[in-house]
């Protein structure tokens, strides 16, 4: 750890965190969760929220690809994806579904702003992000895809969407000369 100068827990949850939520909507597979945990954890994610039937930490099966980051990320459970979204929105995030729907918008043209407070949805393995979860978002956002299938692994999708944001909001900080 030292030579990695990597952050103890505790250090990781004192340090200043980017102003993201993940809300995790009905994510069957407890590896996927535990994947979407170690990269919220990489890029400083301030919290996921778990929604219905996801499982939550503790739970060998999400600890087997997590590693540990169930320990150092914030979590929160909902039994309703729309209470967490509701919730999220008088906290004064603006809440995007990463979903192709007929108003979604390409990623690479999603610019985020440092004054902003975003949350990402992710939604069910085979059917996505409800659409009572949708119809209470501020838009969707939609990752390009150009082979024959239509949708990516929904832990490969957090980390495409969370490493576009984190670049996009450092790019910014950097053309500031910060």
């Amino acid at each position: 750890m030292e030579e990695l100068k990597r952050k103890s827990i505790e250090e990781f949850k004192e340090s200043k965190k980017l102003s993201v939520t993940v809300i995790l909507d009905n994510v069957r597979s407890l590896n996927n969760i535990g994947s979407i945990f170690r990269t919220s954890d990489a890029l400083g994610v301030e919290k996921i929220i778990i929604c219905g039937i996801s499982a939550t930490p503790p739970n060998a099966e999400i600890h087997k690809t997590a590693l540990g980051a169930e320990d150092s990320v914030a979590w929160e459970y909902f039994q309703s994806t729309c209470d967490a979204v509701k919730q999220l929105k008088l906290d004064g995030y603006l809440v995007f579904a990463i979903e192709q729907t007929t108003n979604s918008i390409d990623l690479r043209d999603f610019s985020p702003s440092n004054n902003s407070k975003y949350s990402f949805i992710l939604g069910n393995e085979l059917k996505g992000v409800s659409q009572d979860v949708i119809d209470l978002c501020d838009g969707s956002i939609e990752v390009p895809q150009f082979g024959t299938k239509h949708s990516f692994n929904v832990a490969v999708t957090t980390g495409m969407v969370l490493w576009d944001y984190f670049s996009k909001i450092h790019n910014t900080d950097n053309k500031k000369g910060r």
